[in-house]
């Protein structure tokens, strides 16, 4: 398995959501796409790095002082203060949208420790505050209550699912206008040289059905388009 340098991490940078969720069907992954969520900011929605997680639980009503991600005395106080740079905050909310995970304060913690985007797959706080900060958030909804009203945090760094996806921590999480996909470390690179090259071909063939080329034959591209395309660009 390649390390995850930026270097590696360039090129999917580089591949929309929609390509790659393409190539990982090919390997028969079918449920990367995370669903029913959708960013605070649509002008601020795209990130890509790997995922740190978090995993809630519906609440007992008789520890709800500590039932929160940042409670002293609860299970994961300290762990948010603990995010690299460069990474993404997946949480489980179990779909929850009657509270919302965190709020502006949490999120300028974020922000300053540098990590490049969240996704929950369940209610967001605050956010006509946090559609202004630096942090691409991708949420189900807004919810004013906080996560104690029905949810305690209780696993970080863990295999949690998000959104119908099961995510691993260091999983890749890309985000852009179309959505957001998790892409598992084992395929980055697949995702990153053919991604690349898919989005090359699908240019040139908008371009050859533009010019009045029929689909049939051209799309979906075979070999034989696959032939055509590098005898076209020199490839």
């Amino acid at each position: 398995m390649p390390a995850l340098t930026p270097a590696l991490l360039d090129k999917p940078q580089r591949v929309s959501t929609d390509t790659a969720a393409s190539v990982l069907m090919r390997h028969g992954l079918r449920t990367r796409a995370v669903r029913n969520v959708r960013p605070i900011n649509p002008q601020r929605c795209r990130f890509i790095g790997p995922a740190v997680t978090l995993r809630f639980v519906p609440i007992r009503e008789d520890i709800t002082t500590t039932a929160s991600a940042v409670s002293p005395g609860g299970r994961l106080h300290g762990k948010l203060d603990t995010l690299p740079k460069g990474s993404v905050l997946v949480m489980d909310m179990g779909q929850d949208e009657t509270s919302g995970a965190i709020g502006d304060i949490i999120a300028a913690r974020l922000v300053a420790l540098g990590v490049v985007g969240v996704v929950a797959d369940g209610g967001m706080r605050d956010i006509g505050v946090i559609s202004d900060m630096a942090l691409p958030v991708w949420s189900k909804s807004a919810a004013p209550p906080p996560s104690p009203r029905s949810l305690m945090a209780v696993g970080f760094q863990e295999t949690i699912g998000c959104g119908g996806v099961m995510v691993e921590p260091g999983d890749i999480v890309m985000a852009d206008p179309s959505g957001v996909v998790v892409v598992p470390q084992a395929l980055v690179q697949e995702v990153a040289d053919h991604g690349l090259e898919h989005e090359e071909i699908e240019v040139w063939i908008k371009g050859q059905i533009e010019k009045g080329a029929p689909l049939a034959g051209l799309y979906p591209p075979t070999e034989e388009v696959h032939a055509r395309w590098r005898k076209a660009t020199g490839r």
